[in-house]
């Protein structure tokens, strides 16, 4: 372990006003999180072992292969001496792995340096100074860039292999003990077709659109193929550098439970990946977290990204300002006519100014309630149109959004007849005409033949679109007059209750017990079902919809199976339909004031909850939420302390809300955190 302390060295100091700035910078941005996003809100509340950077290229502006995530070699060499002036200790791969064994602990402020792709202007640029300093590093190279001897295909563009390390410039910088060989794969450092419509995408984690077959390829294939390169790299390096492989970088950081186990099998147990967090106690070594270093970071930046890291916090830290898109407004027979809409949603999200976004990924053409296709491939449902994956992919590349939810029905399926749990529906006892009932069709959570085919929809969501989160729809719910289907019944009995919902509702005991463990085992196969789409998809984020009564009234429990308590404590998000008038409040001020009055109860509430406004007037034919009022509810939610806004729906065609008066709206929370610091800018992936 090399351990730096910087009064012992001469450094170069940086000048007395940057580094005002800089200590200003992070005291205000102490506030601003200690203020905006408690600590104690972190689902993992472990304290930060250590840090990692990943550098790609260390060069000259107008010598850059791809000049975003080039440094300048001054800015480099300012970026490590800012880090040993503010006590960073740099260690290599060898210490984390004697620590995660129980040996010796790790210095305070721990910090590890990686370098990408294996770019030549490392050894020029950066090895001088990690040799000076003694800096362990990491590089991670890609074995088909490396064998050639003349040119490289660098994603697409040809370029002279002079630009990457030679094995002689390798060989030197391993003798010094300083460097660690990473992989970066053999040849997957590229896009493949990822979906008929041509998106090239990560090669690693995208089932590739086979266009001589129209069709994708599968999940054996898949596997192999991987497997295939990762030993055609590991084999390669090993001969190349006389190096054992221990360590893998996953390309563009993505990477899903199945390559990350076959990476395992082959030795290498070390993931470095780009997932956003800290790496504590609970990070695994085949996911540890790094900070991407982009061109535009600055030192402010830097010290803001490593102040968020040391003290535990993510980039649940953004407020959400999310829109909830409906695809079915895309989604058209003529292809044509469907790319045209697709590109005039893109010019709508950009303007909008949104960060997030709720995307459709079902369609309910009857419109009874219950989905009866979906935009992707899968084994249970119809697919209407090979659609989710085009739009969420575009959404996430060409606009500003930084996070895309897959919109989904937990349990309404409307199955093919032919589908063995076709008939495995909730059994809804109707014995009172007022009475409240969910009035759409559910498959029975307590059905195993229903959950099985839910979680096949599920885990081929995942294998074939990229998004960052889940958004369950509102259909997370059980009436208490439901379910009184067979499989239920067989539950309650497991439970200890009685055998159909009429005798347990005849006993108040039972029936308070019965609306606890419908609403605990609704939210338990969300989680499952997250789970299972968090595999392919780590760091994704998981949401829900719930009823706005659930946050106003204390008995709505009893009638939904949802619990306001229950869902912040288990979603990461939780979006309240927040409609005052398709709940017909009387006083829309006072419906608004007293559901933040209620999740501010909750611990870490609002940090937590979305608040969804309507966008239409259902109840008052369709009518749009004038621009006015939609800004004067934001402002008021905002003084509120509210966070995170969404709304639905979002019309592209009509203009509903208007993009440039929303834009401004949620432009208001932005203002209040620049008037909190004057660095509001953490760099993301």
């Amino acid at each position: 372990m090399t351990l730096l302390t910087p009064t012992k060295r001469k450094l170069p100091t940086l000048k007395p006003f940057l580094k005002l700035f800089l200590l200003f910078v992070g005291l205000t941005s102490s506030y601003l999180f200690a203020n905006d996003l408690p600590n104690a809100c972190s689902r993992d509340q472990n304290p930060n072992e250590f840090t990692i950077l990943s550098y790609h290229q260390i060069t000259d502006e107008n010598q850059t292969l791809d000049s975003t995530y080039a440094v300048t070699p001054s800015n480099f060499q300012d970026q490590i001496h800012w880090l040993m002036e503010n006590g960073y200790h740099f260690i290599g791969i060898k210490d984390i792995l004697k620590y995660r064994k129980g040996g010796k602990a790790l210095p305070p402020k721990a910090v590890l340096i990686t370098f990408d792709d294996g770019y030549q202007s490392v050894y020029t640029h950066a090895y001088p100074l990690l040799k000076k300093y003694k800096i362990p590093s990491v590089i991670a190279l890609v074995g088909s860039w490396m064998k050639e001897k003349d040119t490289v295909n660098f994603n697409g563009t040809m370029v002279a292999r002079s630009e990457f390390l030679s094995q002689k410039e390798i060989k030197e910088m391993l003798s010094s003990g300083l460097v660690e060989i990473a992989s970066h794969s053999y040849d997957a450092h590229k896009g493949i077709q990822g979906n008929p419509q041509g998106n090239m995408q990560p090669t690693i984690r995208t089932r590739q659109w086979l266009s001589e077959k129209q069709a994708y390829e599968n999940e054996k294939e898949y596997e192999k193929r991987i497997h295939r390169d990762l030993v055609a790299n590991n084999t390669f390096l090993k001969n190349y550098t006389g190096q054992k492989i221990r360590v893998m970088v996953w390309p563009y950081g993505h990477y899903n439970s199945k390559v990350r186990t076959i990476a395992q099998k082959l030795g290498m147990r070390i993931g470095l990946t780009l997932d956003d967090g800290s790496n504590t106690v609970l990070t695994p070594l085949w996911g540890l977290r790094r900070i991407l270093v982009e061109r535009k970071m600055t030192l402010p930046d830097l010290a803001l990204n490593m102040w968020v890291r040391n003290v535990n916090y993510t980039d649940d830290a953004r407020t959400t300002k999310a829109a909830h898109i409906d695809l079915d407004y895309i989604y058209d027979a003529n292809s044509v006519q469907q790319e045209k809409n697709l590109s005039d949603l893109l010019e709508r999200i950009k303007t909008l100014g949104v960060n997030t976004v709720y995307l459709q990924a079902f369609a309910d053409p009857d419109a009874n309630g219950a989905a009866d296709y979906v935009y992707f491939p899968n084994r249970n449902i119809p697919m209407r149109a090979d659609l989710f994956n085009r739009v969420s992919w575009q959404i996430a590349k060409r606009t500003q959004v930084k996070r895309v939810y897959a919109w989904m029905p937990m349990i309404a399926w409307q199955l093919p007849k032919n589908n063995p749990a076709h008939e495995d529906m909730v059994v809804t006892l109707q014995v009172d005409s007022t009475h409240l009932n969910m009035g759409y069709p559910r498959l029975s959570p307590f059905s195993p033949k229903a959950r099985k085919v839910i979680k096949e929809i599920y885990e081929d969501l995942t294998k074939a679109a990229f998004i960052d989160g889940i958004l369950f729809h509102d259909d997370v719910t059980l009436s208490d007059y439901e379910d009184d289907s067979q499989a239920a019944r067989v539950q309650y009995k497991k439970w200890g209750l009685a055998p159909s919902v009429m005798q347990i509702r005849a006993d108040r005991k039972q029936f308070l017990k019965w609306t606890q463990l419908k609403t605990d085992y609704l939210d338990a196969f969300a989680m499952q079902l997250t789970q299972i789409v968090r595999d392919e998809q780590p760091g994704l984020k998981s949401a829900r919809n719930l009823y706005a009564q659930v946050a106003l009234n204390k008995d709505a429990k009893e009638w939904y199976a949802q619990g306001l308590s229950e869902s912040i404590k288990h979603y990461d998000y939780t979006a309240i339909m927040a409609m005052p008038y398709m709940e017909q409040a009387q006083n829309v001020q006072e419906f608004y004031d007293k559901i933040v009055h209620n999740v501010k109860q909750e611990e870490c509430g609002l940090e937590r909850t979305v608040m969804e406004l309507q966008t239409f007037n259902w109840r008052k034919n369709n009518e749009p939420i004038s621009s006015e009022e939609l800004s004067d509810t934001i402002r008021h939610l905002y003084d509120l302390g509210v966070h995170h806004i969404a709304y639905y729906p979002d019309d592209l065609f009509k203009n509903v809300p208007d993009a440039d008066s929303m834009r401004v709206n949620f432009e208001q929370k932005s203002l209040r955190m620049h008037r909190a610091t004057p660095s509001s800018t953490v760099s993301n992936k």
